[in-house]
């Protein structure tokens, strides 16, 4: 292989087989179970990067599990995490700070491409006779448990199309050969082409447990402010870089 051919074909790793298609990527029936609570305050200022900016009278954590049972060339998996509510340059939108999911293309994917903070665990989402069930475990310890009262109450599609109409921040880190970092940037992206399937919410309850790999427990619950169950296609917009930390 010559050197031209290296740089028309190179994609990502491994160069003659990565390990995940290029996009776009579109995602039909995508289910979400979202239960924003509210947190310790100064724990979560001491996650959210600047320039991102919180709202300290308002510390809130969206907490999501996420089912994705046909995704563009990464297929079938589930995924949970951390979103927190920021502001950046006077727009809101959501910081993602934590992901775990059982899948390796949108692990590498996620990570190289857009800078999503992914770890490989077991996510689970479910429902459990009259109620939505998600829960993380990290190996075999138990993380996470959400669940939700299935379908009790139409939830506002409005405010929900606009939830997911909403800017997201992420940082990305690649380091250098000699363990420096080469890229530290945040990046900027949208969910495109949304089709909201339908959008439930209801009473809700979750749990954290200490970990020291899936620390989401560091985020601590101290009161639900609600819920939401919604179903969705959508396409994952590729992002754009907003701020450089080394440049």
């Amino acid at each position: 292989m010559t050197e031209d051919e290296v740089r028309r074909t190179a994609f990502a790793m491994p160069l003659t087989s990565p390990a995940y298609p290029k996009g776009p990527y579109r995602f039909v029936d995508r289910e979400f179970l979202i239960i924003t609570y509210r947190t310790d305050p100064d724990r979560l200022a001491a996650v959210v990067p600047a320039p991102l900016a919180l709202d300290p009278a308002n510390p809130l954590v969206k907490y999501e599990f996420i089912r994705m049972p046909d995704s563009t060339g990464f297929g079938d998996y589930t995924e949970t995490g951390q979103v927190i509510p920021v502001t950046f340059k006077g727009r809101a939108g959501g910081y993602t700070h934590a992901m775990f999911l059982n899948d390796h293309p949108p692990i590498a994917g996620g990570r190289e491409l857009w800078g999503f903070p992914k770890k490989l665990a077991r996510p689970h989402l479910h429902k459990e006779i009259d109620t939505l069930v998600g829960t993380l475990d990290y190996g075999p310890v138990r993380v996470a448990t959400g669940t939700m009262g299935y379908k009790h109450r139409l939830a506002d599609h409005a405010a929900v199309a606009a939830s997911l109409a909403a800017p997201n921040w992420l940082l990305k880190i690649i380091p250098h050969v000699d363990g420096t970092p080469r890229i530290c940037e945040l990046v900027e992206y949208y969910l495109e082409e949304v089709t909201l399937k339908g959008a439930w919410t209801g009473p809700a309850a979750l749990d954290f447990f200490p970990h020291a790999l899936a620390p989401v427990a560091d985020l601590p619950v101290r009161s639900i402010v609600s819920a939401v169950h919604l179903l969705a296609d959508l396409t994952l917009g590729l992002g754009k870089v907003v701020h450089d930390y080394l440049a």
